[in-house]
């Protein structure tokens, strides 16, 4: 295969992220769109030039692939069905809001033999690639702390603005599962794994059923401690922001880009540490990979590429189950009032 050809399933907001990538993305075509409210539908179809489709198994005859921008909770069986009709998959975060699920969209790719993969977008932002590898190949030391913060802002009228956002059931949480849920994956990915975690969730502000604040404390699967807050209650809002900690030396990203990056010699000559954290030498010039759009068209790029080389996509679905099973286990920990849960003791 030299030319994958794609249609997008839903036509929100985050489906013009998709469209504009699909176009930008060397091997690819966008064939059409597909949604069930007509006007939605046609003023995507229009925008982008291609067919408009209302019927999800007349789309799957025409494409290779799909890119599944739905509501969350919606996920797994539109991957099922495109599976099981021979079309490759790439769904928007997170891979769906429940461990049953995922698991049956990972083995139904798995047994139809096509590619399965989900946003991740912050995976391809240069200095957090930068971040993973120093922490997996020992630059910064042994892992001594690995901490995911976001502080968003999200007003009433966001969850108003469409009967799903903010519920159980379509949105599967709130600000870790729908907000937080990129950072998360960063930061289990670049400490190797999570083990375990004691959390609390709350609704502050909003009304909706879901939270709006939570707050875990993790261990890794190295021994390494950690911290993980998403809210989206904090008004006006911060840029989200990693924080990793070794023997070595310590990495602070903020906004996909490297704000902190300072590793130490084997010996110490002050006594107190340095006395500048960063200066002239250690300044970092800019992450071109950092915008949100060319994250988004490095990922699906990626995606094509795996197809048309028949290998696996830098994201799998897989991959993907991780950060699940850590938001599920922080939900898990705070309805037991704060207790230890282990990743292991989910059950799908």
């Amino acid at each position: 295969m030299s030319l994958v050809r794609y249609g997008v399933l839903g036509c929100g907001n985050i489906s013009k992220s998709h469209c504009d990538a699909v176009k930008r993305t060397v091997g690819a075509e966008l064939i059409g769109v597909c949604d069930e409210v007509s006007s939605r539908l046609a003023a995507r179809a229009e925008e982008y030039g291609v067919r408009g489709f209302d019927n999800f198994d007349e789309l799957l005859k025409e494409v290779d692939a799909v890119l599944i921008c739905l509501p969350s909770g919606m996920h797994a069986d539109y991957t099922v069905r495109a599976a099981q009709a021979g079309k490759h998959v790439l769904t928007e975060k997170p891979l769906d809001i429940t461990l049953v699920n995922g698991i049956r969209m990972v083995e139904a790719a798995e047994a139809a033999g096509v590619k399965l993969g989900c946003i991740s977008q912050h995976r391809f932002a240069r200095d957090i690639r930068r971040l993973h590898d120093a922490a997996q190949s020992g630059e910064l030391g042994t892992l001594l702390q690995g901490d995911s913060i976001t502080k968003w802002y999200r007003s009433q009228g966001y969850y108003d603005s469409a009967g799903w956002r903010g519920t159980w059931a379509m949105d599967g949480g709130g600000a870790l599962m729908n907000q937080s849920v990129h950072y998360i994956d960063m930061i289990q990915w670049i400490m190797g794994g999570v083990k375990a975690v004691q959390a609390r969730v709350r609704t502050g502000m909003h009304n909706i059923e879901v939270e709006d604040s939570a707050m875990a404390m993790v261990e890794y699967n190295n021994g390494a401690a950690g911290f993980i807050q998403g809210s989206t209650s904090f008004y006006p809002g911060l840029s989200e922001r990693l924080e990793v900690h070794g023997t070595k030396g310590t990495v602070v990203i903020e906004g996909d880009r490297a704000k902190v990056w300072v590793t130490k010699e084997t010996s110490e000559h002050e006594p107190f540490g340095p006395a500048v954290v960063l200066g002239k030498d250690h300044e970092l010039d800019e992450d071109p990979t950092a915008p949100f759009h060319v994250q988004h068209g490095l990922q699906i790029q990626d995606f094509t590429d795996a197809v048309i080389e028949d290998r696996a996509p830098f994201v799998t679905g897989r991959a993907a189950l991780e950060p699940l099973k850590v938001i599920l286990s922080i939900y898990e920990s705070s309805r037991r009032g704060g207790e230890r849960v282990e990743l292991a003791e989910l059950q799908p």
